[in-house]
């Protein structure tokens, strides 16, 4: 018996505001001809994120009807129901979903601005994954002055944007965020692609006219690295060259929301979610009588960084993703140990490509690499746990950190990063071929589809000539050290080793914020061999010689040699759970940092200049 293929328009959402100021959208789901059994789920997790965070803790209300008859619905599970229902007659699905959440992940609703992720609202129906979904979006009263925003397909829209709009399938109506409200948003063009970017909460100061021209730079020095140098500015998308690979999209947006406090970014297939603190957007320069040099904060950097991070996963991890999410599963762990390549990789290219665009020199580009050489040499957890097995183990430890993290696991953003550095420099020194030429023909060989670590060493032996297996066996699946310093040095980089911060020296990470608090005790240091313990509030510190003998209160770190110069042994008075103790410290030996400068301009140029 052939299967009935089901009608135009057979899931159909209409999201509203149900009250702006407790909080909770209206969602109203119409399938056309449900099954006798509907099943419903909502998803636990959204791609991007690995971490089970259980949105239908935010649905509430939810009742069925098929024409004016109720229809029972049992919940199967914490996500998951069942609605017994005829299948000759529409179901009609209304729920209210709690939106109270400011990041990138899930949904947010106040007076001033809406947000949300389809993972949090949309309740995925049973067997109708693969057909059209339809979105409507209602303007509700108190919403005077919003638009909307969203990289869904348009279908009936009015000039602010609200209507109906068209995904084929499930996966990707959840995998295009909508945002609404009185935003700012301006456009540019990057090689023949409309792109669009919209920012919400923009002070007074901010520099829209710049923040479009960056990241047109960005934009156009990542579709030219993914479909090749000779890509035109100008040209059409579909006016391929020989040997190019389509973009894989025919427009693209920006989604920023600007914070008093906060970071972050969630990629999808044609835009992203960001979230910025306002002091990092950038700022118009004030005219006065007198005119003073302006200088754009250091954190606008960051916010190109994290912009240039996020549309890179356009093609690593959107399309160009592990085979274990050829297919998500939204009510449990997904599973791949290939985070290290597709967040490393992208933490590799990220600032890299900013470098390529001209948004920073050598020595901004270097600092950030220095940052992060830091982050990982100065992570214990990098000689316990493999890269690989952080990438498997995201669920429970990366997005769950606490005082032990640093001790128990590497970060596969970091170290995957300080990998791909160490793979294209190695390439780069045999002359062969590049990181960048692996990336690119990776896409071609995958279709822009699933891949496998089999399917990066087969391509890194195709075009370098020998097998990478050892190298990825030693950098990826052991806790052995990676060569990147000889590396750096090979290409012009000079690398300074520098008396470390006295956190570090100590092996503690700490909070100066109204006291001194222990936020975290690295594993082998000085300050676990004296018995301190997260959360420790140190309270005084007390040299046993000298003439000042007796205890100093202590405000801050830099208090610690000022009190007690050159004393070997002193006493550290903490406060833990009320009580006071004293505790018998070691002063530890200086241990170093890295700085890195360039050494050899033309050696450094070969890499940093040129793709």
């Amino acid at each position: 018996m052939t299967k009935k293929s089901p009608p135009p328009h057979a899931i159909h959402f209409r999201v509203e505001v149900a009250n702006l100021h407790a909080h909770l959208f209206k969602v109203t789901l119409t399938i056309t001809q449900p099954a006798a059994q509907q099943v419903l789920r909502l998803p636990v997790w959204i791609p991007g994120s690995y971490l089970v965070r259980e949105f239908s803790k935010n649905l509430q209300k939810l009742q069925c009807r098929q024409g004016k008859r109720a229809v029972p619905v049992v919940q199967k599970d914490k996500a998951t129901w069942q609605v017994d229902c005829k299948p000759e007659q529409p179901l009609q699905v209304q729920y209210e979903v709690y939106a109270f959440d400011n990041s990138v992940r899930t949904a947010w609703l106040d007076a001033t601005r809406g947000f949300f992720n389809g993972t949090s609202l949309c309740l995925l129906a049973e067997g109708f994954e693969d057909t059209p979904h339809h979105l409507e979006l209602l303007a509700s009263p108190g919403m005077d002055g919003w638009s909307v925003a969203t990289g869904l397909e348009p279908v009936h829209t009015d000039p602010q944007g609200f209507g109906s709009y068209r995904a084929d399938h499930y996966d990707a109506l959840v995998d295009c965020p909508v945002e609404l409200g009185p935003f700012w948003t301006g456009s540019f063009v990057a090689c023949g692609i409309p792109h669009r970017f919209v920012v919400a909460g923009a002070p007074p100061s901010f520099d829209g006219a710049q923040l479009l021209a960056d990241t047109r730079k960005i934009c156009e020095a990542e579709i030219r690295f993914w479909h090749g140098e000779d890509t035109k500015i100008d040209s059409s998308p579909r006016k391929l060259h020989k040997g190019q690979s389509p973009i894989p999209f025919t427009n693209y947006l920006f989604l920023l929301n600007a914070v008093g406090d906060g970071y972050g970014g969630l990629e999808h297939r044609n835009s992203t979610a960001l979230i910025c603190t306002r002091n990092d957007l950038p700022r118009q320069a004030r005219t006065t009588l007198a005119p003073t040099t302006h200088k754009q904060p250091e954190g606008y950097t960051t916010l190109l960084g994290l912009i240039s991070h996020e549309y890179f996963h356009t093609w690593n991890v959107k399309r160009l993703r592990p085979a274990e999410f050829t297919r998500y599963h939204y009510g449990q762990e997904n599973y791949t140990q290939l985070l290290w390549f597709f967040e490393g990789f992208t933490s590799y290219y990220d600032d890299l490509l900013l470098r390529r665009a001209q948004r920073i020199d050598n020595a901004t580009y270097l600092k950030l690499l220095t940052k992060t050489i830091n982050q990982v040499q100065q992570t214990p957890g990098r000689q316990v746990q493999t890269v690989a097995q952080a990438s498997f183990d995201a669920w429970i430890k990366y997005y769950r950190q606490d005082e032990n993290t640093a001790n128990a696991t590497v970060s596969y953003y970091t170290k995957g990063s300080l990998v791909a550095l160490c793979l294209d420099l190695t390439l780069r020194r045999e002359g062969k071929t590049t990181l960048d030429a692996v990336m690119r023909t990776l896409w071609t060989r995958s279709a822009g589809g699933p891949m496998t670590e089999h399917d990066l060493l087969e391509v890194l032996a195709q075009l370098s000539g020998r097998s990478y297996a050892k190298e990825l066996a030693h950098w990826v699946h052991s806790t052995a050290e990676l060569p990147w310093a000889e590396l750096l040095e090979h290409h012009g980089i000079q690398v300074h080793r520098e008396p470390d911060q006295m956190a570090q020296q100590l092996g503690m990470r700490v909070k100066e914020k109204q006291g001194l608090y222990i936020h975290q005790i690295l594993r082998g240091g000085a300050a676990e061999a004296a018995g301190f313990a997260s959360g420790d509030e140190w309270i005084a510190v007390e040299s046993t010689t000298g003439p000042a003998r007796g205890p100093w209160r202590m405000q801050t770190l830099d208090d610690l040699t000022v009190y007690t110069g050159k004393a070997k042994q002193v006493l550290a008075l903490v406060c833990r759970d009320k009580r006071l103790l004293t505790l018998p410290l070691t002063m530890p030996k200086a241990t170093q940092a890295i700085r890195l400068s360039v050494r050899d301009t033309q050696a450094a140029g070969l890499w940093l200049d040129q793709p």
